[in-house]
């Protein structure tokens, strides 16, 4: 341990890293609007298991979620899991409403085994009009939004006029009431991973031309050493679950990476106890969706660098997915 720890501070040193996380500082909940591809993978479920969990636990608010999918089912699956955690409440928004397709491993089953408010996407709103609401209703500087999948949601929120919701531009809203931004995407420092490049580089490109707050992103590399959802999740987790459900369908609890709960991780707790940030570039999107690390500085740009035991932080996160 002494050895690890000694490595860090040297790395800090040596690397241009920042051992300040750019998540929340205080002792309030964050507010959390979460923005999930509800559908190819199941780190979709562990992340949304975990923020119930972290709002149990009064250190977060689900103040909506926008499903960016078109599998019919995503928006039906993720209100399913809701409603499993007691908040039936919690607003959906939806990237696309027609041109549907069937494809996920789990979330056609999980529509139809747990109550939820929708027969498929078609019948929730429109996650522009949802996200524009909910950051109208928020205090200023207050919402953090965790995007775990691609960027096309939140590029048309940026894009967005005013509306009903609110006289102000996307960008004007976001800039208003967003604290801060925590993406899953990209690969640090250079590489091309799924959300970025898959099904919309172009929404990434925009996104981060146009984000001018505080963003930190939970590459691919993080999340891919963090297996979780394996034997001990099984051997813990309530089988009349929708999570334990997705896990059993997904993969029969062979572990899967954790991408998408990493992001959550640093987004409610901060990167402090886990993670070191790395300031000293920032993120450069090719038009395939390809991203480079590059200088010069951008303050607000981190991405997130180990610097904790590997078992202690898929500990952390299957525990959290188990509700504890």
């Amino acid at each position: 341990m002494i050895r690890l720890l000694l490595f860090c501070f040297s790395f800090l040193l040596t690397s241009g890293i920042s051992t300040h996380s750019l998540a929340w500082q205080d002792e309030s909940p964050v507010a959390v609007i979460l923005d999930t591809d509800m559908d190819s993978d199941v780190d979709d479920v562990g992340a949304l298991a975990m923020l119930h969990a972290y709002e149990r636990q009064k250190k977060a608010t689900i103040l909506g979620i926008i499903v960016t999918s078109d599998d019919k089912y995503s928006a039906s699956c993720t209100d399913a899991i809701n409603v499993w955690f007691g908040r039936k409440d919690i607003p959906i928004g939806v990237s696309q409403k027609d041109s549907l397709r069937e494809f996920s491993k789990y979330t056609r089953q999980i529509s139809g085994q747990f109550p939820n408010r929708f027969k498929s996407n078609a019948e929730a709103e429109d996650g522009t009009t949802v996200y524009r609401r909910l950051l109208s209703n928020a205090p200023d500087q207050s919402v953090v939004i965790v995007t775990i999948g691609h960027l096309t949601s939140l590029s048309k929120l940026l894009d967005s006029a005013p509306d009903s919701n609110s006289p102000l531009s996307g960008r004007d809203l976001v800039r208003k009431k967003v604290k801060r931004w925590s993406c899953m995407g990209g690969q640090f420092p250079e590489g091309k991973e799924a959300n970025f490049y898959r099904p919309d580089p172009a929404s990434t490109i925009n996104c981060l031309t146009k984000w001018k707050l505080p963003v930190t992103f939970a590459g691919w590399e993080v999340g891919n050493q963090i297996v979780t959802g394996g034997a001990s999740f099984k051997a813990h987790s309530d089988p009349k679950s929708p999570v334990y459900k997705a896990y059993a369908l997904y993969n029969g609890f062979q572990g899967r990476a954790s991408w998408d709960q990493i992001a959550l991780l640093e987004a409610v707790e901060g990167a402090e106890t886990y993670f070191t940030v790395k300031k000293d570039g920032h993120c450069k999107v090719a038009p395939d969706g390809s991203n480079k690390w590059i200088a010069p500085a951008d303050d607000s740009q981190g991405y997130l660098v180990i610097c904790a035991p590997v078992e202690k932080i898929r500990g952390q996160v299957d525990r959290l997915m188990l509700g504890k």
